[in-house]
């Protein structure tokens, strides 16, 4: 299954969120939203900078992902940004490939 991260950073109602519920019960919502769409939560770390919250999930499909990310990011307490992760094999069949391009100026 393909593998995303989503970077999650918390407004002001998703910290007021936080401090009622706790780190905890959040993964455990995170967790059961991933399971409904058919996926697996992978890791969930809060961090210090930019981001408040880093989630890995497998997910079936880009589908699965965005819904993910549109519905937490339409609830209000947090806005998301999806990456999506590739792997070494990943890489190699796109390094395999074959693409006609022409550097601007070339």
């Amino acid at each position: 299954m393909p593998k995303y991260l989503f970077r999650v950073k918390l407004t002001v109602d998703g910290l007021k969120g936080l401090l009622k519920e706790g780190a905890a019960a959040r993964r455990e919502v995170v967790e059961r939203m991933v399971q409904s769409l058919d996926g697996r939560l992978e890791s969930i770390y809060w961090a210090f900078g930019e981001d408040d919250v880093y989630v890995t999930v497998e997910m079936p499909d880009n589908t699965s992902a965005a819904a993910m990310g549109l519905v937490t990011s339409a609830a209000g307490g947090v806005r998301t940004s999806t990456v999506v992760l590739l792997t070494p094999e990943e890489i190699d069949e796109a390094v395999r490939r074959q693409v006609e391009y022409r550097a601007p100026g070339a």
